[in-house]
């Protein structure tokens, strides 16, 4: 037939078009449905009715003097972060009586964690308790000969500092402490910390995390800062994701004799790591004690509830000073019981390693800690 050739390219196009229209309404409808229901879906944090209590995260954060201040940045954008860093890098070395040599800047503590994880490879293996929060020092070995050396497990699942103490020879590049313990919760004795940090930091770099230091009863006094100041071979690591409330801003850092920050800065990508809105935010909390004061309190006040709700239940939990605690389930699975959790939506970890009935929950808001005390003896009884 002559009818397609005498068609117009007008007509070719509105005939073409109409065809094609036809054939994909059932799949545009789809789509379209489908994009509906992952818009239901916040884009930013938990969705309404779910208890996010897995991350340690404070979601009383960020303050509001952060907020005001990264509303600022993000109009600046366009510009790579300069001036507010080192404004930054100040701040937190006038507080420790340090240099801005001292202070190294990163994409949260991660992103300095694994470069000095990185750079202890190259020189032999990280040492470390049988629990820690040991993600930055996997990647750091992932490429390496180099691996990480655990304690045997303590009963009472403590760091044995006498055990690291001895544990340290020839083959070991850096000893890793958490302080707090994540996901324990447990907090080395400052002055039993402090003395090992001495003695062992004469054969070895001593590196302790205080990602949760500022939740502690005593943050000066918990902290190795001091050691660092005194020319220890000691490096201590801080973020702005914990009592600060920025997790999603990605601001962390580490202290550092000069020396020693200019070795470890090699492995990272200095200020083209950060972003201007999280070091605006950090700038703008770091002294900011009321909005601590108070993230502070309620995060006391929620290990209470669960504390109380542990017992109520016929557990235990280990003793906490952070933002989590570790709760032994008995004869409970952890897995079983974080799945259990999570349809009564309620979100925590599960197991770690072969720690089969330990299990870690965050304190979040109050309603969601509330939300969490009224789902455990549900899940516990249909596990019993």
């Amino acid at each position: 037939m002559t009818i397609t050739a005498n068609l117009s390219r007008r007509n070719f196009l509105t005939a073409g078009a109409a065809t094609m229209g036809a054939s994909l309404v059932t799949p545009h409808l789809a789509l379209a449905q489908s994009a509906t229901t992952e818009l239901a879906q916040p884009l930013y944090g938990p969705a309404p009715g779910v208890a996010k209590l897995n991350a340690n995260e404070n979601p009383y954060g960020p303050s509001p003097s952060a907020i005001a201040a990264m509303s600022e940045a993000i109009g600046k954008g366009a510009y790579y972060v300069n001036s507010t860093a080192e404004t930054l890098k100040e701040m937190i070395a006038e507080r420790h009586g340090l240099t801005k040599d001292h202070i190294i800047l990163s994409s949260g503590s991660s992103g300095v964690l694994t470069s000095l994880a990185m750079m202890a490879a190259e020189k032999g293996n990280i040492l470390g308790s049988d629990l820690f929060w040991d993600t930055t020092s996997r990647m750091g070995t992932r490429n390496s000969t180099s691996e990480i050396v655990r304690l045997p497990k303590t009963e009472d699942i403590a760091v044995d500092l006498d055990a690291m103490y001895f544990a340290v020879d020839d083959t070991i590049a850096m000893a890793q402490i958490c302080n707090p313990n994540n996901p324990t919760g447990s907090i080395v004795s400052p002055q039993k910390l402090k003395m090992f940090c001495e003695k062992t930091s004469q054969t070895t770099m001593v590196l302790v995390d205080e990602a949760y230091n500022e939740v502690t009863d005593d943050p000066e006094g918990n902290s190795m800062v001091p050691l660092v100041k005194a020319g220890h071979n000691v490096v201590v690591a801080r973020t702005f994701s914990k009592i600060y409330g920025m997790a999603g801003m990605r601001v962390g850092y580490m202290i550092a004799a000069p020396e020693t920050a200019e070795l470890i800065s090699a492995y990272g990508m200095g200020s083209y790591g950060l972003n201007q809105a999280g070091i605006a935010g950090a700038v703008a909390s770091y002294n900011d004690t009321k909005f601590l004061a108070y993230s502070k309190s309620k995060i006391i006040e929620a290990r209470e509830m669960i504390s109380e709700a542990v017992r109520a239940n016929g557990l235990m939990a280990l003793p906490s000073q952070t933002s989590f605690m570790f709760v032994n389930l008995g004869s409970i699975n952890a897995e079983d019981f974080r799945q259990g959790m999570a349809k009564e939506n309620v979100l925590i970890r599960g197991i770690y390693q072969d720690y089969t009935n330990w299990s870690r929950v965050s304190m979040g808001k109050i309603p969601d800690v509330e939300q969490y005390v009224a789902a455990m003896p549900k899940v516990l009884e249909a596990l019993s």
